[in-house]
């Protein structure tokens, strides 16, 4: 059976349809369609349309892409669902029939196809990485395993919608100290470029010496007028290189153990990891998966690579009958008040919950600490760019006052 991207019209109404749907050829997709009312114009193999679409350049594919709150919504409605009693090959296609994305749409077609022939529903889940990662397969593995599907896909549910809104938070409280930073940048690069040498090229018939600090304003502003076209370039060939170093190993390691070291912003980035690896790691036990593969996994959810060097080696200490807690505090990356609920919560049989607690602590720690941290840099970048300004009016103004004084 093949799934198909179609185009058709509504019978009734005459108004315009697409969709995804699978079917066993193009005469069996018209037959389908009629049966729903749609008369089918136009049908594309989603194998070819895919292939044709990589020979197109898509400039808003990136609204259509599916995010983590698409899943979150959909993993929220097939729990209802099944916890209804209604099938999952059903619950699925309802799914299918809802998702208005059509990546979505096009990846539950996929799923419910495999489904159909006989796999499980992680595995079915484990061939779409991009929208399904880790740890959505393996809670769903468990939850198949025990029985508790609805139960798992609940947690699934409130997982990602804590991570999508802790995402969401962080980037909007750092979209407007940005945009500032893009408009300062802007505004002073044109004064540097158009304005100031203008103004400065009557200095240029004053027989007398100019002050150190005019002098240097028109030494950037004649830098910047003649090498702009390099600038650029340089920027993004060092941009490239840097980036292309990090993604090294070794690169890698460097720089997220610089980034832990900087004075106000490792800290931050320290609390988000810890946030993200305790919330992971309690939702995979409390879901029923292994402790050494619930950690393997939360470990991808890091995004440093420091800090998952330190949870290989607490994996490994755990391998050979030590506890989680002890390589964790032995490291040095974890602070003290993690660690010891963390033994705290082995001793009494209670880490799902532990973790659970050093999640919503860490979560409410970098709400409050990005919004002290933005609350910090508007002032500041306000600050700076009208000292910027400023700077220019005086090297330009103070050479014309004092040649006004000296006519006098």
């Amino acid at each position: 059976m093949a799934i198909y991207e179609y185009r058709g019209v509504v019978i009734a109404s005459g108004k315009a349809a697409k969709g995804v749907r699978d079917a066993d050829n193009p005469k069996h997709l018209r037959a389908l369609l009629r049966r729903d009312g749609i008369m089918l114009t136009a049908a594309t193999e989603e194998a070819k349309a895919k292939a044709k679409k990589k020979r197109e350049i898509d400039l808003f594919a990136i609204f259509r892409r599916t995010n983590t709150t698409d899943i979150a919504v959909m993993t929220r409605q097939l729990a209802t669902l099944v916890g209804a009693g209604i099938p999952l090959v059903d619950s699925i296609t309802a799914m299918t029939e809802q998702v208005e994305k059509e990546d979505l749409k096009r990846v539950l077609t996929n799923v419910r196809e495999r489904l159909n022939e006989g796999a499980s529903f992680a595995q079915a889940l484990e061939q779409h990485p991009k929208s399904f990662p880790p740890i959505f397969v393996n809670m769903v593995a468990a939850g198949e395993v025990s029985g508790t599907l609805e139960l798992v896909l609940e947690r699934l549910a409130d997982f990602l919608e804590s991570q999508a809104q802790l995402r969401g938070k962080v980037s909007a409280a750092l979209a407007y100290p940005l945009l500032m930073l893009i408009i300062g940048t802007v505004l002073v690069s044109v004064l540097m470029v158009a304005v100031v040498p203008k103004v400065t090229s009557i200095f240029d018939s004053l027989d007398q010496a100019l002050p150190w600090y005019t002098q240097v304003l028109i030494a950037v502003s004649d830098f910047l007028a003649g090498y702009w076209w390099l600038i650029l370039p340089s920027l993004v060939l060092g941009g490239y290189l840097f980036t292309r170093w990090k993604n090294t190993k070794a690169g890698r390691l460097k720089w997220d153990g610089f980034t832990l070291k900087t004075p106000v912003f490792g800290r931050l980035v320290q609390m988000l990891a810890i946030a993200r690896f305790t919330k992971t790691l309690s939702t995979l036990l409390g879901a029923g998966v292994p402790l050494l593969k619930a950690m393997e996994i939360s470990n991808r959810v890091l995004t440093n690579a420091q800090l998952e060097l330190v949870v290989q080696e607490a994996a490994g200490s755990i391998r050979e009958g030590e506890s989680i807690a002890v390589p964790l505090r032995r490291s040095g990356h974890f602070p003290p008040m993690v660690t010891h609920m963390i033994a705290v919560g082995e001793k009494s049989g209670q880490l799902e919950d532990m973790l659970e607690s050093v999640s919503k602590a860490y979560d409410s720690q970098v709400e409050t600490r990005v919004q002290m941290l933005t609350s910090l840099l508007e002032p500041l970048m306000i600050v700076f760019m009208g000292g910027t300004v400023g700077f220019i009016a005086f090297a330009i103004l103070m050479p014309l006052i004092q040649m006004n004084d000296f006519v006098k």
